[in-house]
């Protein structure tokens, strides 16, 4: 595995597009999964306006990829004073481009397709340079935008994210490889998961809980823990009658034992056009009802625990790349109450929340010290500026590499289901990382954050309610 160091940007340019010096334009398409998922029988969904509109501004974090040479289409320009916070500390950031009209409901890659004029603009300007694009995830709709404005796609095809993005095909090759997991089935019929229900059947006899996952569920859409065997035989109608309706018995499911756990991990390793695989990080993940939340930095990991996640990126590393395919890899992953692995839960051969704060390891924070990222819910009546939630965190901010602080690192989420529509006081969220010398002293950071966050909610017109 080559463990070359250099900047994360340059590594990255030069794995997918085989140079370190290739502009770059970056696509926060977050939840690509959905575009993946379509055609695809599927566990019933409940769907959120305000949370889609929150979810499509997370595209700000692909601010934080770039450097000043490189190029980001967002859907709504950054809050100016939120740059120049970025800039005061030392962050280059690509030029922003952005569609004339963004709708809360689309993902960025949308409303540039429906931007006939900045479809011209990326066509005119960027495809001359050599530009690549380089997407949170690919899916048809970025190799639409890469053919309308010219640009490479810094990717494989579509078609083969989409098959090494499935949990069926996570599944089987953790089982290829012989890496620990969750005892499971993966269900690609409704014949396997008829044979599958039957196996979860003594499980659950045996007190045992049984999760049901979509192959291309995210962020813990998709997913039903069951220890009832007749929700598990309701739910095997349920799909049966969408693989008829959908005119055959194809599914894509996969039903794994509810294990013990005590640490959740994410790790991240990037493949090479050539092949070669490059250890980027392993994190703690923190979750709460399967729903990701933040992440520690470092991992708490013995050094045993930390060579077996080495050794299984390498693996999985390379049979991806045998696949044909290359870019950023995350990895779920779990610790059992023993200190023992579950080396992959599952595979995201796509951007994930921690690679956007790789930022953070590269001088943003002290080599000693440790962050913890975290997302702060917050409701408010009318949109928030910059210098507004500056002032409410006046003392709290990072303001100097190496120091300690709350780093911002996505603002636009705050204020993203105001433009959603709707009456009254709406539902924002502040992505940040804590950044202190210990754990008790970003547990402390952590709270007196929230506590002024605290101070803006339930307002009206700027007042405390």
């Amino acid at each position: 595995m080559d463990e070359t160091d250099s900047g994360f940007r340059s590594r990255l340019g030069r794995a997918v597009t085989g140079s370190a010096d290739t502009p770059l334009l970056f696509l926060g398409n977050f939840e690509v999964e959905n575009n993946w998922a379509e055609g695809e029988p599927a566990l019933p969904r409940v769907a959120s306006h305000a949370g889609s509109a929150v979810v499509n501004r997370m595209d700000e974090f692909a601010l934080l990829l770039g450097g000043e040479q490189d190029h980001v289409v967002l859907k709504a320009a950054p809050d100016p004073d939120y740059l120049d916070q970025l800039r005061g500390l030392g962050i280059g950031t690509p030029t922003v481009h952005v569609p004339a009209r963004q709708d809360p409901l689309r993902a960025v890659t949308e409303d540039v397709l429906a931007d006939d004029a900045l479809l011209d603009a990326l066509r005119q300007r960027l495809a001359p340079l050599g530009v690549q694009v380089v997407a949170h995830g690919v899916s048809e709709a970025e190799e639409r935008l890469a053919a309308r404005t010219a640009l490479r796609l810094a990717a494989p095809p579509a078609a083969l994210c989409k098959r090494v993005n499935s949990k069926v095909y996570s599944r089987k090759l953790a089982d290829e490889l012989g890496l620990r997991q969750a005892p499971g089935r993966t269900c690609e019929t409704t014949a396997e998961l008829a044979e599958a229900v039957e196996w979860a059947g003594g499980r659950l006899a045996e007190g045992r809980r049984i999760a049901v996952k979509d192959a291309y569920g995210v962020s813990g859409k998709g997913i039903v823990v069951l220890d009832d065997p007749r929700r598990l035989e309701r739910l095997q109608r349920m799909a049966a009658g969408q693989a008829a309706r959908a005119g055959g018995d194809r599914l894509a499911l996969v039903l794994e034992e509810w294990v013990a756990k005590t640490a959740d991990l994410n790790y991240q390793f990037t493949v090479s056009r050539d092949g070669s695989v490059r250890f980027d990080f392993v994190k703690e993940a923190l979750t709460e009802r399967g729903v990701h939340k933040g992440h520690r930095m470092p991992a708490r990991l013995t050094a045993a625990q930390d060579g077996e996640v080495r050794e299984a990126a390498a693996r999985l590393g390379g049979k991806l790349a045998a696949d044909g395919w290359f870019g950023v890899v995350g990895i779920d992953a779990m610790v059992d109450p023993d200190g023992g692995l579950y080396p992959v839960v599952e595979i995201n051969a796509r951007h994930n929340m921690s690679t956007y704060q790789a930022v953070l390891t590269e001088g943003l924070m002290a080599p000693d010290g440790i962050a913890v990222a975290r997302q702060y819910p917050l409701r408010i009546a009318r949109p928030l500026s910059f210098a507004e939630l500056r002032d409410a965190l006046d003392g709290l901010l990072l303001t100097e590499r190496g120091g300690t602080g709350l780093f911002v690192n996505n603002f636009a989420t705050v204020n993203a289901a105001a433009a959603a529509g709707g009456e009254g006081p709406f539902e924002g969220r502040l992505y940040g990382v804590v950044v202190a010398g210990d754990d008790d002293a970003a547990a402390a950071l952590d709270e007196e954050v929230s506590r002024r966050l605290a101070g803006l909610l339930h307002t009206v017109e700027g007042s405390p309610a």
